[in-house]
């Protein structure tokens, strides 16, 4: 008896403790139960243990697979996740196929907003393609204390801010930016030129070219799929280098991130993209060296360019028996100027290129911005759908919640995310600022990498296993 007190006191306090940290007493409600399965054992909890026959077999493996589920949710919701690179957006510092070990702690674990969901699933069952989760109860952010704050240069795994509307059948990045806009404006009639119109005017505009790209969207359904929305932590898990902390003024010129006019250190391993003419083909043992993956040999095929580190660089310049020419891209060059539609805000009309973009003041919690209708473009969305206000523009002026204002404090922190690949990365600047309620964790290593270009062991990539991702500068 007194093994088990002891037991029930280890239990009890971590408990308790555990309770103390996320600040929710509705856990105490278990507490008696916890003193039943140690103490009292009042409730036969394991009955399936004195049956006979299939019944026993079937309920051990419930019973397994139940305990293993909830451990895992458990885990998985306050300590840490495990998470896959799935795309080139941070190459080459982090690279596709790797594997990386991301902890909740560092940052704080969000009490979650949709508790009822299937582990190890983010928002769809995979066999069944349907929700993974159950939207009610619904519950507001909040988040717990943690290790410490996102820091600038950091690695950050975080929701995708643009992904709370979707069409069902197409990829969640869409919606806004190629679905809504790209339709609507080719259905535009007469468009105006936006330089020779008033703010108001060009809001007018944009307000329009939505509304008939949601229409084309809905009268596609087929197609498209239904315009459906997800709560914030059920929306797609994106990981990036935060450049732009609260509170600072950033700017990009000529590539280079300015922040608060001081210049932020670029990554160690940050690639753009180069005009690129090969001799030859390259060798498996040269695209290792070179760090060139069959990705980035495709939009050398398809397009004439690719990206390029500036090691890679140098070394293909020096090779004069493989490489003819290395010119970076420009952001004024026709088939890159042409995508500049695309960058937040669209519809701001701020003439800004992925190289030449801002200066834009990232919000801080507790600081308030004057509004203007010249720079509502840029707050709109933080304003209204991340903070939840009826933002409305009457006569020329700016109403929030009905009363007119002329300018706003912001409720949450915001963060400005970019990949080191920064001309193959769907980033800030092309969604915006990502807010604090959208942090996940912060990655701690790798703890498995695999060339998607090579398969077997050859495709292994040895030396990066259980790397620390805060030597990755």
């Amino acid at each position: 008896m007194k093994k088990q007190w002891a037991k029930f006191i280890v239990v009890i306090v971590l408990y308790l403790l555990f309770l103390l940290w996320v600040k929710s007493w509705w856990g105490l409600l278990v507490v008696p139960f916890i003193f039943d399965a140690y103490i009292t054992k009042k409730i036969n909890w394991q009955w399936w243990k004195d049956e006979e026959g299939p019944t026993k077999w079937v309920m051990s493996w419930v019973d397994a697979i139940v305990f293993a589920l909830v451990a895992v949710y458990f885990i998985n919701l306050f300590f840490f996740q495990n998470y896959v690179i799935p795309s080139s957006s941070l190459e080459k510092s982090l690279l596709t196929g790797d594997y990386l070990f991301v902890s909740k702690v560092s940052y704080g674990p969000r009490i979650p907003e949709t508790p009822f969901t299937m582990p190890l699933t983010q928002h769809t069952l995979p066999l069944f393609e349907c929700k993974s989760y159950i939207p009610w109860p619904h519950w507001d952010y909040r988040r717990v204390k943690g290790l410490g704050n996102v820091e600038l240069n950091d690695i950050v795994v975080f929701n995708y801010p643009a992904g709370d509307t979707i069409c069902s059948n197409g990829p969640h990045q869409t919606y806004y930016y190629e679905y809504c806009y790209g339709y609507g404006y080719g259905s535009y009639p007469n468009r105006p030129n936006l330089d020779s119109i008033s703010a108001e005017q060009r809001r007018e505009v944009f307000s329009k070219i939505y509304a008939l790209g949601r229409q084309v969207i809905e009268a596609n359904e087929q197609e498209f799929g239904k315009i459906d929305w997800r709560p914030t932590d059920r929306r797609e898990n994106y990981v990036k280098r935060c450049v732009g902390l609260p509170g600072q003024t950033l700017e990009i010129k000529n590539k280079t991130i300015y922040l608060d006019g001081k210049p932020n250190k670029e990554p160690d391993e940050v690639q753009y993209t180069y005009h690129v003419k090969l001799k030859r083909y390259l060798t498996d043992e040269e695209l290792l060296d070179l760090k060139i993956t069959q990705e980035d040999l495709i939009s050398l095929n398809h397009f004439g360019y690719m990206p390029l580190t500036n090691a890679a660089v140098s070394q293909l310049k020096s090779r004069k028996d493989i490489c003819e020419s290395v010119v970076p891209v420009s952001d004024q060059e026709p088939l890159i100027a042409e995508d500049n539609w695309k960058l937040y805000p669209q519809n701001g009309n701020y003439h800004w290129t992925r190289d030449n973009y801002g200066p834009v003041w990232i919000p801080k919690k507790g600081e308030k911005v004057s509004l203007t209708l010249d720079n509502l473009p840029i707050y709109e969305r933080p304003i209204s759908v991340y903070e939840g206000n009826k933002l409305e523009v009457k006569n020329g002026r700016i109403y929030i919640n009905g009363q007119e204002t002329t300018d706003y404090t912001f409720k949450m922190d915001y963060y400005w995310m970019m990949g080191d690949n920064r001309h193959n990365s769907a980033d800030s600047r092309y969604w915006g600022f990502v807010p604090e309620d959208h942090i996940v964790g912060k990655p701690i290593f790798i703890w498995w990498s695999s060339d998607p270009d090579r398969g077997g062991f050859s495709g292994i990539r040895w030396n990066r296993l259980f790397r620390m991702v805060d030597n990755i500068k």
